[in-house]
């Protein structure tokens, strides 16, 4: 039985002009392999509600938790983005007045099912799988870096201290309190295959043989990872590392030759590296992602996995829509 239109659906579709967000929902709508990600959720998912009643539509569920981080909402934000924004209602599948809005606590205790299956790290792998039969991931070389993700540093909360998980660390001249973001990506499109999370005080070293999914034959690192090639976890690898040279060590080089085929080296391994910004930049820049959330380093992971993984669909969306003969209305 179809959904009876109310007043609010009808006057948005009289309106004259979609909104960036619209044409940005629609695009996500085509390419996410909602069917192959609802599969993966659903042997965990309950099969009645509250009180007996049914839950929430998987479905709608799922897109709401994706929602969330596209747009940087808490789960109060959420839910009275619902109730406020129609095409956030319309890509859930939602109809005001007639179908129930998911409250916070709703959101929360999906968001804990994923967590607590660990459903993040399997729907990245099953989405870097279909890019990879796509041919939009390759497997002969990989990019790892780090990034600092700000904690809040104040003590005027319920615990009345920090999270413990987090740790404070010192970049170039400044402190920073939080935790790291560390990942693995594809050489040639600059794709997240592999992410993980630790307090910011620990080694980006320390991290690399985690970020490497076993099929490379290169990886690129920057100059924080100077020796990683020496490291007991590598010793039988036949990974080719290239790190770059730290600054201080080409500028010593007297000038000459030398000097400048090492610069020129430099170069060429710094355009190969510049990839991994990338997907930082999604996720920071594009889906507000600037502070952690949540206490605990374990639900801070459950989201970077997430996130990342909406990072890769972002930046193969118009590929995506291509492949599928979708025409964009407007470029988002």
């Amino acid at each position: 039985m179809s959904k009876q239109t109310t007043f609010a659906s009808a006057n948005f579709d009289a309106k004259k002009r979609q909104t960036r967000k619209e044409l940005f929902l629609a695009q996500m709508d085509k390419v996410v392999p909602w069917g192959t990600l609802e599969a993966l959720i659903e042997p965990h998912y309950p099969r009645e509600g509250r009180r007996g009643r049914p839950p929430m539509p998987l479905s709608t569920m799922l897109r709401i938790h994706f929602m969330q981080q596209w747009y940087a909402l808490s789960d109060p934000g959420m839910e009275d983005a619902l109730y406020e924004i129609e095409s956030m209602r319309r890509f859930a599948g939602i109809e005001l007045n007639e179908d129930a809005i998911p409250d916070e606590t709703t959101l929360l205790k999906f968001r804990r099912l994923l967590e607590k299956h660990g459903l993040g790290a399997k729907i990245l792998a099953e989405v870097n799988a279909r890019l990879e039969g796509l041919g939009m991931l390759m497997r002969q070389g990989t990019i790892v870096d780090a990034t600092i993700i700000a904690a809040p540093s104040s003590t005027k909360n319920k615990d009345g201290s920090r999270d413990p998980e987090m740790h404070q660390t010192r970049k170039g001249q400044q402190y920073y309190f939080g935790m790291k973001a560390h990942i693995g990506a594809d050489m040639e499109s600059g794709l997240v295959h592999t992410a993980t999370c630790t307090a910011a005080n620990v080694a980006d070293i320390t991290e690399a043989s985690k970020l490497l999914h076993g099929k490379e034959e290169i990886a690129f690192a920057d100059a924080g990872y100077t020796g990683v090639e020496k490291r007991e976890e590598f010793k039988d690898s036949q990974v080719d590392w290239k790190v770059a040279a730290k600054r201080g060590t080409v500028n010593a080089l007297p000038e000459g030759k030398l000097k400048k085929a090492t610069k020129t080296l430099e170069y060429i391994k710094a355009a190969v590296r510049s990839k991994v910004e990338h997907p930082f930049r999604v996720v920071k820049r594009q889906f507000g992602y600037t502070k952690v959330r949540y206490r605990g380093l374990a639900k801070n992971t459950a989201q970077i996995l997430t996130l990342f993984t909406l990072s890769n669909w972002w930046m193969v969306r118009r590929s995506m829509l291509r492949l599928t003969g979708y025409v964009r209305l407007a470029e988002v």
